[in-house]
């Protein structure tokens, strides 16, 4: 049985700890190994922990084991595995928590770089906290930030009682160009229902890949005249906003969120009703891969490919891409290709035009 592993990251003071805190208590029957990437000020060892002793693995008072990374996230991955086939230590999952302006790309890539680690955990998703108090500064300002949004798998966003809705309708509009494959759920205080934690399986190759048809319909309308408007301002965020959060006239300009809509992380959608030519995309793919990988954050497709009549699901986290057959399309089914791209400062032309080449 392989190890369920979680990455929790987010702006600094998003509320972290707190939701770490709160999956911890809930008496949930599970045991959950909480690898720290650093000991901050605020950490979770304040009121659970049985001792301070200078160990590195400390077992918790409600059964659950915690260690600080003193060395790297693999030696730490490997030692708990090593420890909980011998029985030393008892736990069912790991959650990463991540310092407040970690990137988790390296973090992600540990589970599938790493023989040992992939031989004993399974990377279940990363989850990444923003603040909406302060989230357009952040995400204007860092581009750890940024990132941070890019890689989700689920977006939880704190500190929503704190913002007006208008506010909060511009953040939400804000992620969701980011990064239209992650759900985003307000949280209080980090009341979190498990099941929106856990078991999420964003890495998965499976063969849901759920973007939201308004984004898509956004992206459609403007990949058209994408070419008109070179202005040094990309019109992929839909200047005219027409999200229910934005029926709110135009207050939002006077904060400015609308000018800030160019960040470099950015997503977009390719979709096609006729299949790819398996070997030319094999091609394509592992050039672009090639050159852009490190900007590469997350990508992943559901495929419609000459020669089967399965669907071939693929993703990836930077240079790390995998690919598998899935069922078989249904009866019934529109056989088509859905891919999205989400990076810093990709070249939307050549991904989109060179895929298109790729068609049969």
């Amino acid at each position: 049985m392989l190890i369920p592993a979680t990455v929790l990251t987010g702006f600094l003071g998003s509320g972290k700890t707190t939701l770490l805190k709160r999956v911890l208590s809930e008496a949930h029957g599970q045991k959950i190994a909480i690898i720290e990437n650093e000991f901050g000020e605020e950490n979770i060892d304040n009121d659970i922990l049985v001792t301070e002793t200078g160990e590195q693995i400390i077992q918790m008072s409600n059964g659950c084991v915690c260690c600080t990374i003193r060395e790297d996230l693999r030696t730490t991955l490997r030692d708990l595995a090593a420890k909980k086939r011998s029985g030393e230590l008892d736990f069912d999952r790991v959650v990463i928590e991540t310092t407040g302006l970690a990137d988790p790309g390296p973090v992600a890539q540990t589970f599938f770089m790493d023989d040992e680690v992939a031989e004993s955990y399974l990377l279940d998703s990363i989850l990444t906290l923003v603040d909406a108090v302060h989230a357009q500064t952040q995400l204007n300002d860092r581009q750890e930030a940024r990132r941070q949004v890019g890689f989700a798998d689920q977006i939880f966003i704190s500190k929503t009682d704190l913002v007006s809705s208008a506010d909060l309708g511009a953040l939400q509009h804000r992620l969701t160009h980011m990064n239209p494959r992650a759900p985003q759920k307000s949280v209080h205080f980090g009341e979190v229902a498990l099941s929106e934690v856990f078991d999420l399986k964003g890495f998965n190759l499976n063969a849901k890949l759920e973007i939201d048809p308004e984004f898509l319909a956004e992206s459609e309308a403007h990949a058209h005249h994408d070419h008109e408007h070179k202005k040094g301002h990309d019109h992929d965020h839909g200047p005219d906003c027409n999200h229910p959060s934005h029926a709110h006239d135009h207050q939002h300009d006077h904060s400015g969120h609308h000018h800030h809509y160019d960040d470099d992380v950015k997503s977009f959608v390719f979709k096609s009703k006729r299949p790819f030519d398996p070997a030319k995309l094999e091609d394509f793919l592992g050039a672009i891969v090639n050159i852009y990988g490190p900007k590469m954050l997350r990508y992943k497709g559901v495929l419609f490919m000459k020669g089967t009549d399965k669907k071939v699901i693929f993703q990836g986290v930077h240079q790390l891409m995998g690919s598998d057959l899935g069922p078989v399309w249904g009866r019934e089914e529109p056989r088509m290709n859905k891919m999205v791209f989400i990076g810093i400062d990709l070249p939307r032309d050549i991904f989109l035009q060179g895929l298109e080449q790729c068609l049969v």
